[in-house]
């Protein structure tokens, strides 16, 4: 196995990667459906610190699926980001796709790797599209060739592929995608994806990766030295003050899909944008001094968050708090975000 991978995921790509005995095998190194969801279970609760959190407020009957779903998107991730070698990654994120094309093929193919054993069964039985987990590849080979945005509208483009499509899944899996829903949950996953970019400015410049786009902080007055040397000064906490209301603006709009949601769904729905909102909120705390602090939300504010959520949930329940619709960000309208899903 090549140095160039990360050691703990080369033991995987050993196990189940092209090669492997079981890519190989007609099926007896098959694992049974039982064993590839006990193995997306456990990919699933021991990579995503939050996921616990989160999969409280699930109803129990969901959260396999959302192993399922996990495991297929740590899996790609992990091929873009853990292969230290752009080519080794996109040839991999290449064997990837083909067996998410062979998922698709229903009988005319036996599913091999565990993630698509688990995974089969769930698209079937929500009627989800292609579309979305392709979307997420295209994101993370394009990761291995570009690292920085000369404008906001080629940074949304590639939200679109890499946060969007997660919420549209998430959207098959409740049994609620519309159109509507569709805009709401994509404003809501860009909202969060660049509240992470600007919680990580510093360390995403460490591997050589600047999602501020160049049109921004030109306009900012930000020079590229001042980028270079990792300055803080005026222009910089303007271009970043933007950029943090850029991002409150996305997770504001999209806020209606929770109430759009049934049950206790909208419990989880909502912790997924207020704790992008919190993460906004501690930039602005740091006065957006992000070279020199990351700001970081805790366990206990995810537990404030959560016990939050509850009690609007119930006070909505007994029709006594609604979410007041915030304007769309003028971006949304830059991107194809709104395109028809394709199932094939």
């Amino acid at each position: 196995m090549s140095t160039t991978i990360n050691a703990t995921f080369a033991q995987q790509l050993e196990r189940f990667g092209p090669g492997s005995q079981a890519a190989r095998s007609s099926g007896k190194a098959r694992l049974s459906l039982a064993e590839a969801e006990a193995y997306c279970k456990q990919l699933a609760i021991s990579h995503y610190e939050n996921f616990p959190l989160a999969s409280c407020a699930l109803p129990r009957q969901l959260h396999q699926h959302f192993y399922n779903v996990y495991a297929y998107c740590r899996w790609a991730d992990d091929l873009g980001d853990e292969v230290h070698d752009a080519g080794e990654s996109l040839r991999l994120l290449g064997w990837w796709r083909e067996q998410l094309q062979q998922c698709y093929q229903g009988g005319k193919a036996e599913c091999q790797h565990p993630v698509f054993v688990a995974l089969r069964p769930t698209i079937d039985k929500f009627q989800i599209p292609i579309r979305p987990f392709d979307d997420l590849i295209s994101a993370f080979e394009q990761d291995q060739t570009v690292f920085e945005y000369d404008t906001f509208v080629n940074l949304r483009d590639y939200c679109r592929r890499s946060a969007d499509p997660v919420g549209r899944i998430v959207l098959h899996l409740c049994r609620q995608h519309s159109k509507q829903n569709v805009i709401w949950s994509d404003a809501i996953c860009t909202g969060l994806q660049l509240a992470n970019f600007w919680q990580d400015v510093a360390r995403d410049y460490d591997i050589g990766r600047v999602y501020l786009p160049l049109e921004d902080r030109e306009r900012s007055g930000y020079s590229q030295e001042d980028l270079k040397n990792r300055v803080t000064n005026d222009a910089f906490l303007k271009l970043m003050a933007f950029q943090v209301d850029r991002a409150r603006d996305f997770l504001l709009h999209g806020l209606p899909l929770v109430e759009q949601m049934p049950g206790r769904l909208q419990v989880d729905i909502e912790l997924f944008a207020r704790g992008g909102l919190a993460i906004l909120r501690k930039i602005g705390q740091i006065e957006y001094r992000v070279w020199d602090t990351r700001p970081v939300v805790r366990k206990i504010d995810f537990g404030h968050l959560l016990i939050a959520s509850v009690g609007r949930a119930v006070l909505r329940k007994v029709g006594l708090c609604r979410i007041k619709p915030h304007p769309s960000p003028l971006a949304l309208c830059d991107s194809p975000s709104e395109q028809t899903e394709s199932a094939t």
